[in-house]
């Protein structure tokens, strides 16, 4: 039976977040950590197990928010160097993966009225996991300053810390806050996507094209720009991550995204589509089967897609 993902936030990372803190910080009360932490997790989800430990850090360190956040910077396991987070686990090193998660969270509570400080903090925190959720709520309280030092961090040696600032930045970031002023105009961002674009990452590209696919949803004439400015003469790296970035604008057969890959002109020709069965239950299997016939006199590049359409509950169709 395979695990329940939430099991990752278990009663193991709490009692070890608590022997860290308590190394760092002898006056630390580990018990109350714990049992404040611990209460009834079981029969909590993942997210509400993350919130849970974020109350318990309330509950047990300094009301000086400087003095907590430096306690739980001490506590932490050294920098990840690796682009690849998903290995990260709390160990005998200190605090690193799932339960930066419930620090940044802290952060988010308590550092309100110390938002560059509260900005240091997530530096570091994003260095062991990612802060992508937490910086949110500071650069839609404290515009200004949350992207002026994202400008900085855009530069930075850590590649954790330069992806946060591309995907923290996000308008739609999943299971995030969503930033509705960015949803609304996207331009403050667009300076870092520049910086980015041509990060010599490709975890960092994977962001910058995700974030710029959240912009074509709201705003597809921004990413059609963006392609006449930056696809012509470009990288094959920088190519990749504007394939990726175009992909929403490609399904949605947008006429200036399809000109800007070379698949504006229609099909010339016929096509035929056989599905076979023609009705199926859950379970069986379906057959598609395409035929084209080209009438052009040279080769032709196309862009072929096809949506399946999901009954909801409701009885309404979504397609995908």
């Amino acid at each position: 039976m395979v695990e329940p993902f939430k099991n990752l936030i278990n009663g193991d990372l709490i009692q070890a977040t608590g022997a860290h803190l308590k190394r760092v910080w002898p006056a630390f009360d580990q018990k109350r950590f714990v049992r404040v932490a611990g209460h009834g997790l079981a029969a909590l989800e993942m997210k509400a197990r993350a919130m849970q430990i974020a109350s318990a850090l309330e509950a047990t360190l300094p009301q000086d928010f400087d003095r907590a956040a430096g306690i739980l910077e001490s506590g932490l396991a050294p920098a990840h160097t690796e682009a690849n987070l998903g290995g990260m686990r709390i160990g005998p090193a200190g605090l690193a993966g799932w339960v930066i998660w419930s620090l940044g969270e802290f952060v988010v509570r308590r550092g309100q009225d110390q938002p560059e400080r509260a900005l240091k903090a997530l530096r570091e925190f994003t260095q062991r996991f990612s802060a992508e959720f937490s910086i949110r709520p500071f650069i839609a309280a404290h515009p200004k300053l949350a992207l002026d030092t994202l400008h900085v961090w855009t530069r930075d040696p850590d590649v954790h810390v330069r992806r946060l600032v591309s995907e923290g930045s996000r308008p739609r970031l999943p299971w995030g806050l969503q930033l509705k002023a960015l949803v609304a105009d996207p331009s403050p961002t667009l300076p870092l996507l520049r910086a980015l674009q041509d990060d010599p990452s490709e975890y960092v590209r994977r962001s910058v094209a995700n974030h710029l696919n959240d912009i074509a949803k709201d705003h597809p004439a921004v990413v059609a720009d963006w392609l006449a400015d930056h696809l012509p003469h470009a990288t094959k790296e920088r190519m990749a991550m504007l394939r990726h970035a175009s992909r929403t604008l490609v399904k949605r057969g947008d006429a200036r995204v399809l000109e800007a890959w070379g698949v504006g002109s229609a099909f010339k020709g016929s096509a035929a589509l056989k599905v076979d069965p023609p009705r199926v239950r859950i379970g069986d299997t379906l057959a598609l089967s395409l035929t084209l016939r080209s009438t052009a006199p040279r080769e032709q590049k196309l862009v072929l897609d096809y949506a399946l359409h999901h009954v909801k509950a409701d009885g309404s169709t979504s397609p995908k």
